[in-house]
């Protein structure tokens, strides 16, 4: 779904899958392609959109759990994208991946960055984008930031009336709360989380911040 002249929206598919994002430019990109299982309809859903995969020159992640980062490979293979990851997503993301599958009980997933993204921005032509470090959820989340379009994609350090959860290995409700009041002070329009649904509206997205605030940070 075209949310904005350059951003498309794809819903999750189904359990441990994720919501993924498209900014398509002079570098198109391609944000947490999800479970492998779902990734032949995100590529349908993504046609009807206009989108070809081999469009797609970069993939990139705002956290490296497997239901964000599981279909990297297989996306990068029929696309000949390459996989971006942020220093902090080298620093902490591969600990945090796979003490994260060892909790579920799953296997680890598996795959290697082409190159690391700056630590601030990420310009792919009309977009510039800023890489927002988010801790608390898990120690490698990154939101990223379209002051242009006022688009957050935000992972799951923040929901529609939630925020992800804190008790998986590196979470941290102190760092939650901190990131948060972070990204509420942003001029935001679109807040495009991991799961579940999207909030559209200046008005919406502040009273959502608010939300959290009041009723979910003082729990966790």
């Amino acid at each position: 779904m075209k949310l904005t002249k350059n951003l498309y929206f794809f819903a999750e598919k189904g359990m441990m899958d994720c919501n993924s994002y498209v900014i398509k430019d002079r570098t198109s990109l391609l944000i947490d392609p999800g479970l492998t299982q779902f990734l032949p309809a995100l590529i349908e859903e993504m046609q009807r959109d206009g989108i070809d995969p081999k469009d797609i020159k970069l993939i990139a992640n705002t956290h490296l759990h497997g239901d964000h980062c599981w279909a990297n490979d297989a996306f990068k293979k029929l696309s000949g994208a390459e996989i971006l990851m942020h220093p902090v997503q080298k620093q902490f993301g591969q600990a945090a991946a796979v003490q994260t599958s060892q909790f579920f009980g799953v296997s680890a997933v598996e795959f290697s960055e082409d190159r690391l993204m700056d630590k601030e921005r990420l310009n792919l032509g009309e977009t510039e984008i800023e890489l927002i470090p988010s801790p608390g959820h898990s120690p490698d989340s990154v939101c990223y930031y379209c002051p242009n379009d006022k688009v957050l994609i935000c992972g799951d350090v923040i929901f529609s009336q939630n925020t992800g959860r804190v008790d998986l290995p590196g979470g941290s409700a102190a760092q939650l709360k901190a990131s948060i009041e972070r990204l509420s002070q942003l001029d935001v329009e679109y807040l495009l989380p991991g799961h579940m649904d999207i909030v559209v509206g200046r008005e919406n997205v502040k009273k959502n911040f608010e939300f959290i605030k009041k009723y979910v940070l003082g729990h966790l």
